[in-house]
């Protein structure tokens, strides 16, 4: 199983907006600490661009809940936590079906020897 954790591909500019619990997951960070990275101030509704800090869309009111466009998540993990690209390849278990296949191979390649050497 090959499970694919990529900044480096392109997202478009029309991507769904990523929640709190959405960018926890992808930065494998607390639910606070994506608090504390985030650009806010209880004094100011929207606080103007921080590039050390993590950029949440702009809210009309207070209430509304932060959301995170995936392209500023991904320049935050980059530029400011440091985060690469990642690829985690984790070997599926071997399965009595893949076995099979394994067995039925390596006849197949010696039928082709035998067939070769009789040529």
């Amino acid at each position: 199983m090959i499970e694919m954790v990529s900044m480096a591909s392109p997202l478009p500019d029309d991507a769904p907006l990523l929640s709190v619990e959405e960018v926890q997951r992808h930065l494998k960070r607390s639910r606070a600490s994506i608090y504390r990275y985030a650009n806010t101030d209880p004094k100011v509704l929207n606080p103007p661009y921080d590039a050390n800090r993590l950029n949440p869309e702009v809210r009309t009111d207070r209430d509304q809940p932060l959301l995170f466009h995936p392209k500023e998540v991904r320049r935050f993990a980059r530029d400011v936590l440091g985060l690469a690209p990642v690829i985690q390849v984790q070997p599926g278990e071997e399965t009595i079906t893949q076995e099979l296949l394994r067995a039925i191979l390596a006849e197949l390649q010696a039928i082709r020897e035998h067939l070769q050497s009789q040529v």
